[in-house]
Parts: C-alpha cells; structure tokens; sequence
C-alpha cells in the first residue's frame, strides 16, 4: 500500500529554505488531521516570527490553542521585546516540568531556540539532544557547531542521515557542517547551497549559505555579488548584513551603512556585540595612555 501524501511538504520545505512568504501562501492546506493541522499553524506562525511580525503571533494564538501553538507564541514574546524574557524563560521551564505537555516535540524545539539564543548551550540541549524529529536533530547539529564540537555535530547529523539522506533538513545540516570543518568542504557546501538555488525559489537564506562558502574560498566579489541580491530581498535580514560587513571589509569597502542597519534592527546579533566590546576596549586603552 502506497504511502499517503505528504500535504505539508511544500510548506515544511519553504519555511526550512527561508522563504517564509511563500509558506504562508502556501499554508491553506485541505482535509488535514488535527496533528498536521496544529503543524501547519505552527509553521506558519514561525514564518511570521521568522518576517518579523511577531505582535501578529502574540494577537492570534490565544490561551484555549493546543501546547505547540502556545510554545510558538512564547518565541514570538521572547523576541518581542527583552522586556518579556524572564517571563517566557519561567514559563517554558514551568512546561518544560509539566508531565502532561513537556514531552512535546514543537515545545523541547522552541525552548531549544530560545536557550541557543541565550548562548546558554547545555540547557538547550537538555530539552533538543533525546531527538525525535529532523528538526530537532537539526538543531542539535546547529547547538554542536556553536559550542565548537563538530564530532557531536557529525554524530547528529548521521542520525538525520539514516532518517533521510535526501530530506532538505539533512542536506542543510551536511552543509552547515562541511562549513565548520573548512578545507576541501566548503566547496561541498556551496554546491547544496547551488543544488537548492537550481531546484527552490531563491531565498536569502540559500544566498547567504553561497555567500559564507564564497568568503572561506577567498572569492568576495561573488560573494558580494550573492550578498547584494539577497539584501534586496530583505533589508533587514540580519545574516546579510553581517555577511557584507565581513565581505566589504575584505574588498577594501566601507562597511559602516551595513554595521549601522544590523545596529538598528538587530542590536542584539553577536557581531554588533563583538563591535562594541572592541569599541569598549579601545575607548579603555585610549583613557590609560
């Protein structure tokens, strides 16, 4: 007997390659079971998140929606505003306890998101490393490769490979992965990077993973040349920008439009962070002489 349909698919795909407005449009999917239904909203709900219209999510889901509506809510609180991040950190742990919902897949998923961007690493993988879906093992290799442990990354992403060599959750952590280990890699990288440009709408995720591979090769006008193309698709994407300002400095270029946007819209990325740590320590040496 034939396997049924996969209806989600198309959806799943275009929110894991980053073209979220494409999922949305995509999101009015007939005669699903609860399960996949509650799937659906959620991935929905992420592609919001993911654009930035995160009060939309806070408005929608309302306090009677099932437990992975809720934990995807919660993200959207998180990163609303910093005002909001100890309520929704004591409200995903209080879950997290609960015996009847903390076993959630959609929950553990975001509680994970929501550590790694704390860098609180270890207890993100409290909730992400007993696996369970490919998202959560693609996570797990995304957590690995943070914390600098591309041998736990590998041993993650063999799991996915038994799952499903061809799935695009497992071609993205492969690439993530042949990025961190560099050398004669990276070229592997770009080219599942070029595989999903040939097969997918182009995303500015799928840009930036070309980008990333074109600066390790030292070729930074392509890189641009990818960087640019993706910054015309979102202006705000925090990744571009910080790309560019990487890649403009390489090239001899002014950097300081782009370090000056990533500043506006995302003042907590870890580059704008490094920026004014390094700014801090100037400022201190130059008040010592």
């Amino acid at each position: 007997m034939a396997a049924a349909p996969d209806l989600l698919f198309g959806l799943r795909n275009n929110f894991y390659l980053g073209a979220y407005q494409a999922a949305i449009n995509s999101g009015d999917v007939q005669n699903l079971s609860e399960e996949d239904a509650i799937e659906r909203d959620c991935l929905i709900y992420r592609s919001y998140i993911a654009l930035g219209s995160y009060q939309l999510v806070v408005n929608e889901v309302d306090s009677s929606a099932a437990t992975p509506l809720q934990a995807v809510k919660l993200l959207a609180l998180y990163l609303l505003s910093t005002d909001n991040k100890e309520t929704v950190i004591s409200s995903i742990r209080e879950w997290l306890n609960d015996a009847a919902v903390g076993n959630n897949p959609i929950l553990r998923l975001i509680a994970g998101i929501i550590f790694m961007h704390e860098q609180d690493y270890n207890e993100a993988l409290k909730y992400t490393n007993v696996g369970g879906t490919m998202e959560l093992t693609a996570l797990n290799v995304q957590i690995f490769l943070k914390m600098h442990r591309s041998d736990y990354a590998e041993k993650q992403l063999r799991i996915m490979q038994q799952i499903d060599e061809d799935h695009t959750l497992t071609q993205l952590a492969t690439a993530w992965l042949n990025l961190a280990v560099g050398g004669s890699k990276i070229q592997e990288a770009y080219l599942i990077f070029q595989d999903f440009s040939e097969k997918y709408q182009m995303t500015s995720l799928i840009l930036n993973g070309k980008a990333v591979c074109c600066i390790h090769m030292g070729n930074f006008d392509e890189a641009e040349s990818f960087l640019l193309e993706a910054l015309n698709k979102d202006a705000k994407d925090p990744e571009t920008l910080a790309n560019l300002v990487v890649c403009s400095l390489h090239l001899g270029k002014p950097s300081s439009r782009f370090l000056s946007q990533l500043k506006l819209s995302h003042p907590e990325h870890m580059l704008i962070k490094r920026s004014s740590t390094a700014e801090e320590s100037f400022d201190r040496a130059i008040q010592t002489i």
